[in-house]
């Protein structure tokens, strides 16, 4: 599709040229203007409407695109939420009457696979209401949400002890985003945590803190920490971008951050929830 716009603009932009020269001639060798004024408000006009039709040359099939790009999004959710839906229903009515514990661990795999397609359904359901600037913000307890987070991440994660400290807090705000931001947040902390095994995650006062006792990091990576694509440890899993959507998310929701670090100390992450 890509190509044929190109090769369209190429040719009507050579067209556009090829006239733009044979109106210049025109004016000059046979009406033979002298005026200035009126030859330079002419030209102005031709060149006006010339790049108008370009542009919208351009434009057109690029928003029909997207328009067509996301609807067929909005109809794969659609399709995707029947078939996720059957299969949490039937595994659950499965477990109950099964007592083998290597079926059941069977089970519990399918549920936790089913379960990271939920998330992925829901993070895509979220990322079209943003690109169609619906209202995303709801009413909701962040304690309850910081609960729920870390009872997923556990299982991705069996290895790390979590240690929870939450105060009740009810705010009307974006709760997939927060969602977005904590699971970060936490991955980080679980990625540089080395040899700890603990993850501290507080909420007091509107002060959400999530503390790990991994590798640090010393100023000079403090300073790029938030720069898209960095990272601090090149081995590890990831394309440097977790904490660069942290910071565009607490920018665009005014929520104060702050990041505190010493090298083979720990993190502290610090996020004032309004």
């Amino acid at each position: 599709m890509f190509r044929n716009l190109r090769i369209n603009i190429f040719i009507y932009y050579l067209l556009t040229v090829i006239g733009f020269a044979s109106l210049v001639y025109y004016f000059i060798a046979i009406l033979k203007i002298e005026n200035i004024a009126v030859f330079a408000l002419i030209v102005l006009s031709v060149v006006t409407l010339s790049a108008v039709f370009i542009a919208k040359l351009a434009v057109d099939p690029l928003a029909d695109y997207v328009h067509h790009l996301q609807e067929l999004s909005k109809e794969t959710l659609h399709e995707l939420n029947l078939p996720i839906s059957t299969i949490t229903t039937n595994t659950q009515m499965l477990a109950k009457n099964i007592e083998d514990a290597k079926t059941l661990k069977r089970i519990s795999r399918i549920n936790n696979a089913c379960n990271m397609l939920k998330e992925r359904y829901n993070e895509l359901d979220y990322l079209i209401k943003m690109q169609s600037e619906q209202n995303v913000k709801e009413l909701f307890r962040v304690d309850e949400l910081l609960n729920a987070r870390v009872q997923f991440l556990q299982k991705l994660y069996p290895h790390i002890e979590f240690h929870l400290q939450l105060d009740a807090m009810e705010i009307l705000g974006d709760k997939t985003g927060l969602s977005k931001v904590i699971d970060n947040l936490i991955d980080n902390g679980v990625k540089y945590s080395n040899d700890s095994k603990n993850i501290d995650i507080r909420l007091k006062d509107g002060l959400l803190c999530i503390e790990d006792y991994g590798i640090g990091m010393d100023e000079v990576e403090l300073v790029h920490i938030f720069d898209k694509y960095y990272q601090t440890n090149r081995d590890m899993q990831g394309f440097g971008i977790g904490l660069s959507l942290v910071k565009r998310f607490c920018d665009k929701n005014n929520i104060e951050l702050n990041l505190e670090s010493s090298k083979n100390v720990g993190t502290k992450v610090k996020l004032k929830l309004k």
